[in-house]
């Protein structure tokens, strides 16, 4: 989950694409009585500019399961997501930094899976909640 920003650059390769999988942590799953399932598929690509900020084009794809927020019959829900961050060498409030070295992608990846989550969960969409007949 690193981009060796230094190594890049004396490398040469100014932009370029990544992948990975990620576990992501146990209670990232903001909705009541749902999860994370599974690993989350990380890509992207990234750009070095000469004053070795890092813009970096983020992908995440995983899937939601659990209970469904209306009727708590079992939900699932495929999620894919990009943004775009900003890795800057010294901190300033607005983008994410970094050493100087290295970039690690965890805290941009654990916030685009936060920023990404639907606000509930339905086991379909026209979903009328539970059924009290």
């Amino acid at each position: 989950m690193e981009i060796e920003v230094k190594r890049l650059i004396a490398l040469g390769k100014l932009t370029g694409k990544f992948g990975f999988d990620y576990a992501p942590p146990q209670d990232c799953c903001l909705i009541p009585l749902c999860k994370v399932d599974g690993n989350v598929c990380v890509s992207g690509e990234y750009e070095i500019f000469d004053d070795d900020s890092v813009e970096i084009e983020l992908t995440i794809k995983y899937k939601l399961a659990g209970q469904c927020s209306y009727c708590l019959n079992s939900a699932e829900k495929d999620v894919v997501f990009t943004q775009n961050v900003l890795f800057v060498p010294e901190a300033d409030n607005e983008n994410y930094d970094y050493d100087g070295y290295k970039i690690n992608l965890k805290t941009a990846v654990d916030d685009a899976i936060l920023i990404s989550q639907p606000q509930i969960l339905l086991c379909k969409e026209d979903c009328k909640g539970i059924d009290v007949t």
